[in-house]
């Protein structure tokens, strides 16, 4: 949808963002211990490019990721990803996925996609900022510069009480004070300006 968005009107735009500040992670009881989690991907390197696959301009699945380090403790584990540079009042949600195993995993590439009312294993994909269940694809307008896909994954001591399919604002309501460990991994995309070229694995953890 935005890749039509005129080059001239994106670069007018490249200050409107809503900013890291409003990221799910940095907000107020949502992380409250120093407990790490480390997450990372095959397809890309934490702050690198991601792959054209993943976003609108590709075939648009989502990423494969891992993860490691869960703690003793853990009921369930929560994925949220969200870019802070849209330009709208708050963060575009590209992923909500809960009640995924207490246990060090991992999700192969394409997995996060409409499942109905959830897997055999409990967990469940929730809706991104279209109100669609599964992975919305990175599509940043042209000239609007690099947008940062922040992948969030949160440990929890209890397994969320959510309906079906639920969004951003549910889940947070959901893991509020419940979350033990939390891990993060960065994406970038952009439209309209050279691709640069990063390393092919990483992994972030949370200060």
């Amino acid at each position: 949808m935005l890749e039509h968005v005129p080059h001239w009107l994106g670069s007018l735009m490249h200050n409107v963002r809503a900013g890291h500040a409003k990221l799910a992670i940095v907000q107020d009881g949502i992380v409250t211990g120093d407990a790490r989690l480390e997450l990372s991907s095959l397809a890309f390197a934490d702050g690198a490019r991601l792959p054209e696959r993943f976003t609108a301009d590709g075939e648009g699945v989502s990423p494969p990721l891992t993860w490691r380090g869960v703690p003793a403790g853990t009921a369930a584990l929560a994925l949220l990803v969200e870019d802070p540079d849209a330009p709208a009042p708050n963060p575009l949600v590209h992923a909500v996925v809960w009640n995924l195993p207490p246990q060090d995993g991992s999700l192969p590439e394409g997995a996060i996609a409409p499942d109905g009312r959830g897997t055999d294993d409990g967990s469940d994909v929730g809706r991104n900022s279209y109100s669609q269940e599964g992975w919305l694809p990175p599509d940043p307008p042209t000239g609007h510069g690099s947008h940062d896909y922040v992948f969030q994954l949160y440990a929890l001591d209890s397994a969320a009480a959510l309906d079906i399919n639920p969004g951003r604002s549910e889940l947070l309501e959901a893991i509020r004070g419940h979350v033990i460990a939390a891990g993060m991994l960065v994406g970038t995309y952009s439209r309209g300006e050279e691709a640069p070229v990063g390393p092919a694995t990483a992994t972030q953890q949370v200060a």
